[in-house]
C-alpha cells in the first residue's frame, strides 16, 4: 500500500489521467447498459428486417450510398439528421429503425436524436458498413 501511495505522490498527473480514464470508461459503461439505443450487430440487423419489418436508414454521404447499401435501406443525410428532420420516416415511427453510417459513431448521436423525436425502436448497427462487409453480407449498388 505505501509504494502506491509513494507512486502516486511522485506522478500526481499521471495518477490524475488514470483516474479519468477509469471514469469515462465506468461512466460509458453505464450509460450504454440503460440506454434506450441498442447497438446490433449484422445478424440482429437481418432478423429485425425479415421478423419485425425494420427499416434501415444509412445517414451515410448520398455518394456512400449509392457506392454500395444495405438492400431495402433509406438515404438519410446526416445533416438533415442533426436538425431532427425525419420528414420521411413519420411512418416508420413504431417500428424498428437501424440505423448505419461508416463506422457506427455518427449513428449513436443521430439515434439519441430520433428517440428524443418520439422513434420508438432505434438501433444503431455496432461497427456501420464497415462490419456488415467485414462479415461478408451483401450491399447492393446504384441508385
Amino acid at each position: 500500500m505505501e509504494q502506491y501511495i509513494e507512486f502516486i505522490g511522485n506522478n500526481a498527473i499521471l495518477s490524475v489521467i488514470w483516474l479519468a480514464l477509469v471514469v469515462m470508461i465506468v461512466a460509458s459503461w453505464f450509460k450504454s447498459k440503460f440506454s434506450a439505443i441498442v447497438q446490433v450487430n449484422p445478424q440482429q440487423l437481418t432478423l429485425l428486417v425479415n421478423r419485425e419489418e425494420g427499416q434501415v436508414v444509412d445517414i451515410r454521404s448520398l455518394k456512400e450510398f449509392n457506392a454500395g447499401r444495405i438492400a431495402g435501406a433509406i438515404q438519410l443525410s446526416a445533416e438533415k439528421a442533426k436538425q431532427s428532420d425525419f420528414a420521411g420516416l413519420e411512418k416508420h415511427k413504431s417500428k424498428p429503425i437501424i440505423l448505419v453510417c461508416t463506422t457506427g459513431m455518427t449513428a449513436s448521436g443521430i439515434a439519441n436524436t430520433m428517440h428524443k423525436a418520439g422513434f420508438e425502436h432505434v438501433y444503431v448497427l455496432n461497427g456501420g458498413m464497415g462490419a456488415w462487409q467485414s462479415a461478408g453480407l451483401p450491399t447492393t449498388t446504384g441508385k
